[in-house]
């Protein structure tokens, strides 16, 4: 390759990179993102109001259930509440988000405990918002590697960042790659679209220049031999990196890599 070929492909390198790097950013800046979230409120069979919602809301064996009262409603796929309303069971990792003026109330499930999730775009972490530091993009942390598929899936208990939560995932394997004439695997869980895998890990830079607890990668669906492109420049922070609030799982302990993974994004300021 030609010097003025390689700055080329450097270029569009480091193009596709901001053009990733500033969708993530918009995702994390929306008016009810995670950044807007004002509390995080454990239900329990007792009917309980908060500040940050209307409402008094208790957690029963028929789901989540909000009474308001006169003057206070919700509105949900269009439909307005009013008075009692019961919601139903939530599964676990889903969600309801009826709406109150401009704030949403997400309602979900957590390690089978339900919870109630305020978001207010007028919340300060959100206005006080002015981007994720990050490392710049490299091409050698672009690394070529292999998915190895389990037999069968494995169901992974993951710690989380609320102290005493867990989360169970499905593995359905492990993704390998070579650094420095080392090979290292990862335990790799199932993405947000067919076929897509999503790994959760830490290196030697967490808790110095990167996010001590948890660091996520998403990857495309690897060929149909197996190979898969583990772009390390596209290393993301969790929601638990910028708010006490979130439930984020950690990775699994073999998800521990020796070195430095100088690459993606860096601790968010003030953090």
């Amino acid at each position: 390759m030609t010097v003025q070929a390689e700055a080329t492909a450097q270029e569009t390198f480091t193009r596709q990179w901001e053009e990733w790097h500033t969708a993530h950013e918009r995702v994390l800046a929306d008016p009810h993102g995670f950044l807007a979230v004002t509390s995080l409120r454990w239900l329990d069979a007792t009917p309980t109001r908060f500040p940050d919602a209307p409402g008094a809301w208790s957690a029963t064996e028929d789901g989540v259930v909000v009474d308001l009262a006169d003057g206070e409603e919700l509105t949900l796929d269009g439909q307005v509440l009013r008075g009692r309303h019961a919601f139903g069971v939530i599964a676990e990792r889903d969600g309801l988000f009826p709406t109150a003026g401009d704030a949403v109330i997400e309602i979900a499930k957590r390690g089978g405990h339900d919870i109630l999730r305020p978001r207010h775009p007028d919340n300060a972490l959100l206005r006080d918002f002015t981007g994720t530091p990050a490392y710049a993009p490299d091409p050698r942390w672009a690394r070529t590697g292999r998915y190895l598929p389990f037999d069968a899936p494995r169901p992974t208990t993951v710690g989380a960042a609320v102290e005493g939560l867990q989360h169970v995932y499905d593995a359905p394997g492990e993704v390998e790659f070579e650094l420095d004439g080392t090979t290292h695997r990862l335990t790799a869980f199932n993405g947000r679209t067919p076929g897509s895998l999503l790994v959760l890990f830490t290196d030697a830079t967490s808790g110095v220049t990167t996010y001590a607890a948890n660091r996520s990668l998403s990857l495309a669906a690897p060929d149909a031999d197996g190979t898969v492109l583990i772009d390390f420049n596209r290393a993301a922070n969790l929601p638990c990196a910028y708010t006490d609030l979130a439930t984020c799982p950690l990775p699994p302990a073999e998800n521990h890599l020796p070195v430095p993974i100088e690459a993606g994004e860096k601790i968010p300021a003030g953090r």
